[in-house]
């Protein structure tokens, strides 16, 4: 399992993948998430703003993602 740090939280998860470069844009990573490519925590998930937290797990292309946050609190995004 692959870990993602955080810098702050919740962050959405479409900019998850494309921050991480798991895919090409944020248009592909919106369309990711809609066609049930990825899973959170086990479950498909199709909202592509499910805000992410510390301690989830995201399941894309058979990859595990572990979520951690960088300093261990959570702060507002914005």
């Amino acid at each position: 399992m692959k870990v993602i740090t955080l810098t702050k939280q919740p962050v959405d998860l479409f900019k998850i993948l494309k921050f991480e470069g798991l895919v090409g844009s944020g248009g592909e990573a919106k369309a990711a998430v809609s066609e049930g490519k990825v899973l959170l925590n086990g479950v498909v998930e199709t909202r592509k703003s499910k805000k992410i937290m510390a301690g989830d797990v995201i399941e894309f292309d058979r990859v595990k993602y572990a979520i951690e946050c960088a300093g261990g609190s959570a702060s507002a995004a914005g």
